[in-house]
């Protein structure tokens, strides 16, 4: 069993910003993949970004991909989320998701990190 745990969010304002960190612990093997999702109030859950590993390969939601970095370090069983230029409708609830494989869907799930952005 993989447990994922979220650091990094907090209340900034328009234009910092912030980068969200999520350790993988508890598993044999690094997932494969380990991503982000974000659900802000009132609405659906969904994908920022995620990066599958070792060899490297970012994917990223449309609306993020201009501000948004994902990263990961392999060693350390981490994924990074590097977010620039925050803006109000970033506020949500962030989340860490891996996969053991690429062609299963994310099962493993952090608590979730809060982003507050304030104008």
């Amino acid at each position: 069993q993989v447990q994922l745990v979220e650091t990094g969010g907090g209340l900034v304002q328009a234009g910092d910003s912030l980068r969200l960190s999520c350790v993988a612990s508890g598993g044999t093997a690094s997932p494969a993949t380990m991503g982000w999702f974000r659900q802000s109030p009132g609405k659906e859950q969904e994908f920022v970004a995620d990066f599958m590993g070792p060899a490297g390969s970012a994917l990223y939601a449309d609306s993020v991909k201009d501000r948004f970095t994902i990263s990961r370090d392999h060693a350390k069983n981490m994924v990074y989320l590097q977010i620039s230029s925050l803006k109000v409708e970033d506020t949500a609830i962030y989340y860490c998701a891996a996969r053991p494989t690429a062609a299963e869907k994310y099962r493993y799930w952090g608590q979730g990190t809060q982003v507050t952005v304030s104008s």
